[in-house]
């Protein structure tokens, strides 16, 4: 692909526009939200390409018609991966949200979550559902597997944390959200995020009700779209509760870090068996009395495989690829 460091924008492999990120120094994570988000510490990365929104039912129907992709989610799970699960759970499916009657403890997940016999990509609440009409919205159910799978398809990778987190503050270093101090300046809604009483009650204010066509709201500083809300996106990073501590020493800038390698014990988890990656960004189920990480500095842990009616991705490009 050309991709010149004096262009603003270039094209990938398959005729998706990207955007050229400079690098630069940036102060990484937050030390006022939740605790997996600090210690705030700076961060080194080198300019990279990015693309400009996540990648869409019909960018990864292309994939899959070129390429015979089948996604995690499409696949029965192997009882030998599995050993003690009951052989009822083990179908092709994937996690979908239903909203509840009325309140409820916002501890119990389960009453809102449950995996969904038939639920992947092509039909995103289960075998009845279907994606026709939403070529332009991202593409769910992707699990980190079938992430990683379009990149390289696509002659790209997944972002590190670090770039992604870069990337989503626009240039604006250390502020609460991707476009400024404000949630709503004037009024305004910048992201697709959920509003009213979760898991229950959900105004729309922001006008979608699930995923919404990408580019439904202000870009950021550097011309991205959903960086903030509408999916969760994959990074490469495997995660650990907190961000590593000696990151954040002032005679030491961490350049390009990668995170932890795999099967680095997590402290704040030691009882977990399936590795998980970085999710950034939030999702159009994020909401200020549940999940507030509709923030470029939040983070959440996902299993490598696990996939979900609000997880997508984008992809990125550097100069070594």
């Amino acid at each position: 692909m050309s991709l010149l460091k004096n262009e603003v924008t270039a094209e990938d492999t398959v005729g998706q526009r990207m955007t050229w990120i400079p690098g630069g120094i940036f102060r990484m994570g937050c030390n006022d939200a939740y605790p997996e988000e600090a210690p705030v510490h700076r961060v080194s990365v080198d300019g990279f390409w990015i693309d400009p929104s996540p990648v869409t039912n019909a960018q990864f129907g292309k994939f899959v018609a070129e390429t015979g992709h089948v996604t995690f989610a499409e696949i029965a799970p192997d009882p030998r991966d599995y050993p003690g699960a009951l052989p009822e759970m083990l179908f092709p499916g994937s996690l979908v949200f239903t909203k509840t009657q009325a309140a409820v403890n916002l501890s119990e997940w389960s009453r809102w979550w449950s995996l969904q016999r038939g639920a992947n990509w092509r039909h995103p609440y289960g075998p009845s559902s279907t994606i026709e009409g939403l070529d332009d919205h991202p593409v769910v159910h992707v699990a980190y597997g079938d992430a990683f799978a379009y990149a390289r398809w696509a002659g790209k990778d997944l972002p590190t944390e670090a770039e992604w987190e870069f990337a989503a503050r626009g240039g604006l270093d250390g502020a609460t959200f991707a476009w400024g101090e404000v949630m709503r300046p004037s009024g305004r809604m910048m992201a697709n995020t959920w509003q009213g009483r979760f898991p229950w009650e959900n105004t729309k204010e922001d006008g979608w009700e699930a995923t919404s066509p990408v580019g439904s709201f202000p870009p950021n500083g550097f011309g991205l779209l959903d960086m903030i809300g509408n999916v969760w996106e994959w990074t490469q990073d495997w995660y650990v509760a907190q961000h590593q501590a000696d990151a954040a020493k002032a005679c030491c800038i961490p350049s390009n870090p990668r995170g932890p390698t795999e099967g680095t014990p997590d402290p704040g988890q030691p009882s977990i068996k399936i590795p998980r990656k970085v999710l950034k960004g939030g999702s159009f189920l994020c909401a200020p009395s549940f999940c507030r990480r509709y923030r470029p500095a939040a983070r959440h842990p996902e299993p490598v495989d696990t996939s979900a009616c609000h997880v997508g991705f984008r992809c990125v490009a550097r100069s070594a690829n």
